[in-house]
């Protein structure tokens, strides 16, 4: 984003900050290739969990099986209309050079890697309805609005010339509940990952785009990230957090107050699986096991790998405590749902 000419910024305000001008042009899109656009087979994955968890990971391996389309960085900034731009624009016909992401993590992208890009929708037809100044609440959206992101989902199949959709979203854990009961031939996976070390790197990704410039300040808002960072703003699941985002603590409480959330969710759907990260990056079993569940080839994976952050700091030890008996037993299901030993 750095390195985003003046006419990219341009193109970027035009097409994400006015909803008028997402909805022209997602009308448009419709217009002409939703008819041509393949049947929905409802077979998709959705990636979700808190930021950090390993979703990007797990969704890019899952997208290098060949099996799926998905939104991808040329696709940006007119997300809601990827074949109309996809048409106009040069970005994307070639991979291009892959260079390392702002998160600083050691993903590299190019232009045909995918990406969570697909919130845009959520955010431009209902932002409203769950964005808050405080915080993103608990997201329910109605069927009309459901039947729009399945029609979407077929314009990015037309776009890719796949049948199956994948895509990694954080915010759909705001919704996963409604997701997973109107769309049930689909599987929704959440990676799992160790509370200290998960909240550690939360943390740090915090501290690491407190400084953003504007204009990332901008794209995250316009993309519906508001996970850390100057544009932070929490996920209400029972209200806002307690403490200084700039402490372990803090963090901690975020990590509970979304898995206790899920953790019902989960219980109920029969098509929501929680994936214990530290296993899926070592161990191939779990790997294949997830590749069956979604109806894949188990080739050897290349993207799965033990996420490395930072030590945690200084945290208060029941929250720690809290947070890995909650993991330990979420784990635990994610094992059985599997079909694999802890």
């Amino acid at each position: 984003m750095s390195d985003y000419s003046a006419l990219d910024r341009m193109l970027h305000r035009l097409a994400l900050a006015s909803p008028a001008t997402a909805e022209m042009m997602h009308d448009m899109e419709r217009g002409m290739h939703l008819k041509a656009a393949p049947e929905d087979t409802g077979r998709h994955v959705f990636v979700t969990g808190l930021a950090r968890a390993g979703t990007t990971i797990l969704m890019r391996e899952i997208h290098r099986t060949g099996e799926f389309g998905s939104l991808t960085y040329a696709d940006m900034p007119f997300v809601l209309a990827p074949n109309l731009w996809a048409k106009l624009s040069r970005k994307g016909h070639k991979p291009g050079v892959k260079a390392e992401r702002a998160h600083g993590d050691g993903i590299e992208v190019d232009t045909q890697s995918p990406e969570a890009l697909d919130e845009v929708y959520w955010r431009i037809f209902d932002g409203k309805s769950y964005i808050g100044a405080d915080g993103l609440k608990v997201h329910g959206p109605d069927a009309d609005l459901i039947s729009g992101y399945r029609d979407m989902i077929r314009l990015v199949l037309k776009k890719t010339g796949k049948t199956r959709y994948v895509s990694k979203n954080n915010n759909n854990i705001l919704r996963l509940g409604t997701l997973a009961k109107a769309m049930p031939e689909a599987e929704f996976l959440v990676p799992l990952r160790r509370p200290l070390d998960h909240a550690a790197s939360l943390l740090g990704q915090h501290q690491r785009f407190l400084d953003a410039d504007p204009f990332i300040r901008d794209y995250m808002t316009w993309l519906g990230h508001h996970e850390f960072g100057a544009t932070h703003r929490p996920f209400l699941f029972g209200g806002r957090p307690e403490g200084d985002p700039g402490s372990m603590d803090y963090w901690l409480r975020v990590w509970i107050a979304a898995y206790s959330a899920l953790d019902p969710v989960e219980a109920a759907a029969g098509n929501v699986t929680f994936v214990p990260y530290e296993a899926l990056s070592s161990d191939p079993a779990v790997w294949q096991a997830v590749a069956k569940r979604i109806g894949v080839a188990p080739d050897m994976p290349q993207e799965l790998r033990p996420v490395a952050d930072r030590a945690p700091e200084a945290h208060d030890a029941g929250l720690a405590a809290e947070a890995e008996a909650l993991h330990a037993r979420l784990s635990d299901r994610g094992f059985a749902t599997l079909g694999l030993g802890t």
